[in-house]
């Protein structure tokens, strides 16, 4: 855990992602990569030279989940934690019966998200992408929409004058497992129907071989070129 605060401080630093007074929400999907960033967020908090706090919000999506480990987690960090039940599952899989569900459900959660913050007196949403998500959006980008692009580390939401920003793009996914391990930290597993059988698992299973069978060191050489780029957002010499 002890690394995965350094990569992120180092992260919130390069992109200048919190400011004094900061009420920070972390969208905490119940899955490894939101609740390791929660903890990681709320440990900074402690010392971080600008003041801020976090809140844990969670969507659920219409399955009605137990929320009893997280809140206990909330209540060993200090962290405000609250639910808001949506029916997101219904419209996606009962009333409009997606073939591709990700696309649309990503937006409505997104929007959902926004509005739970910004009605708990937050203006900046953490979101859990870390370095592996980078490296999969881009070719995800790249493959299915013929362009070079990539989330940015920082995004404003003109429409709703709100900061998304993700602390975790120097953290690797492997890191965020094993800490979620070896400090027991409550995971929900996912319930969604189409878990496991995504373009993003695609992706991701293609640089595993790409760099394990003939490119050795490909993710960092990868990250670098995005983080070196002129893709909006990333690099700050820019």
């Amino acid at each position: 855990m002890k690394k995965i605060v350094s990569l992120t401080r180092r992260a919130i630093e390069e992109y200048n992602m919190i400011d004094e007074g900061d009420k920070i929400a972390v969208g905490v999907s119940g899955g490894k990569d939101s609740l390791v960033l929660l903890c990681a967020l709320a440990e900074l908090s402690r010392y971080y030279p600008k003041k801020f706090t976090v809140t844990a919000l969670t969507l659920d999506m219409g399955y009605k989940s137990d929320y009893s480990g997280i809140q206990a987690l909330c209540d060993n960090l200090g962290v405000e934690f609250k639910v808001k039940y949506t029916n997101i599952k219904e419209v996606i899989f009962d009333i409009r019966n997606e073939t591709n569900p990700c696309s649309l459900c990503a937006k409505m959660r997104r929007g959902s998200l926004n509005d739970f913050a910004i009605e708990n007196g937050c203006r900046k949403v953490a979101l859990g992408h870390h370095n592996d998500d980078v490296l999969e959006t881009f070719f995800l980008s790249l493959m299915h929409e013929g362009r070079i692009h990539c989330f940015s580390p920082v995004t404003y939401l003109s429409r709703t004058d709100l900061y998304q920003i993700r602390p975790m793009i120097y953290v690797r996914e492997r890191d965020i497992r094993g800490a979620a391990k070896n400090h027991n930290i409550p995971v929900i597993h996912s319930e969604c129907p189409a878990d496991g059988y995504t373009q993003r698992e695609y992706m991701k299973e293609l640089i595993r071989r790409l760099e394990k069978e003939t490119h050795p060191g490909l993710r960092k050489r990868l990250f670098r070129a995005i983080h070196d780029s002129s893709i909006d957002g990333w690099n700050t010499d820019i």
